[in-house]
């Protein structure tokens, strides 16, 4: 192989040589993705710390737990930022899944979906382990089976490359999360009467509806229209497909119950007022 003469050449020719051949590996970048997701969330909980310390003057009134459940909440807004903008941009934007593409789309994945699932399987080691550190404080059984089965959907569709369509589509329900946890942020604050927190409510309620219960329908709509290509995948991933946007779609209907009464509720409260 004959390598460039000049020296300056020289350096960017080995540059793009480590890069192409080590850096952009699939188990280095599925590797250094999930340890990017694990630090965004100690980076993202420590920001929230500092900046809660500065400009909130009830935080240091809190207790730990509450402290330690507020600073959650900082770290899983980032990543659901994140993950929504991601997902859709892979979704709907980059072309990776259009029917303009040959081949089938449960089998499509690229360098940018692996790395963006390996963020999210780091977060969701890393919240995960606090849940069970402090549980049942940080969330009971029903955060504990979501974030394993999310954990599982997407650590396979990461490492096999299947159906990171349908795990992208789950993945924009994410979209709900900054919204819960404003909510949350607002009831401790003391701003349950605010008008802040019944706009929370009316935004929660619309994209609670469009994220995880419209989209949630598409998905399945999906699955039936391509089930061609569906059942080209491997059987455990057939599984997964049936199986976790099912159980998923119940627990959102179950929640999204509860955020309509408490919707009725604040409202019912605020006519009488």
């Amino acid at each position: 192989m004959d390598f460039p003469a000049d020296p300056i050449m020289m350096y960017k020719y080995k540059a793009e040589l480590l890069l192409k051949e080590y850096l952009l590996a699939d188990s280095y970048v599925l590797y250094a993705a999930v340890l990017g997701g694990i630090l965004m969330c100690k980076l993202s909980y420590d920001i929230t710390y500092i900046i809660s310390s500065i400009y909130f003057k009830g935080y240091v009134s809190l207790t730990n737990i509450r402290k330690i459940e507020w600073n959650n909440r900082g770290m899983s807004t980032v990543h659901a930022i994140f993950i929504t903008i991601m997902s859709v941009y892979l979704v709907f934007f980059s072309g990776l899944f259009s029917d303009k593409l040959d081949g089938p789309v449960t089998f499509r994945s690229s360098h940018l979906s692996n790395f963006t699932l390996g963020v999210s399987v780091g977060y969701f080691i890393a919240d995960l382990a606090m849940i069970f550190w402090f549980y049942p404080s940080l969330g009971g059984m029903e955060y504990v089976f979501h974030h394993i089965l999310s954990l599982v959907c997407a650590v396979y569709a990461m490492i096999s490359g299947e159906g990171q369509l349908y795990t992208y589509m789950v993945l924009i329900s994410e979209t709900t999360t900054p919204g819960i946890n404003l909510r949350w942020f607002l009831d401790v604050a003391g701003r349950k009467n605010s008008k802040a927190y019944l706009v929370n409510g009316i935004a929660m309620f619309v994209t609670w509806l469009v994220a995880r219960i419209i989209l949630f329908i598409y998905l399945f709509y999906h699955i039936l229209m391509n089930y061609d290509q569906v059942k080209q995948m491997n059987s455990f991933a057939c599984l997964l497909i049936s199986v976790a946007p099912s159980i998923l779609f119940v627990m959102n209907v179950m929640w999204f119950s509860k955020i309509l009464r408490g919707l009725r509720k604040t409202l019912a409260k605020r006519h009488v007022e």
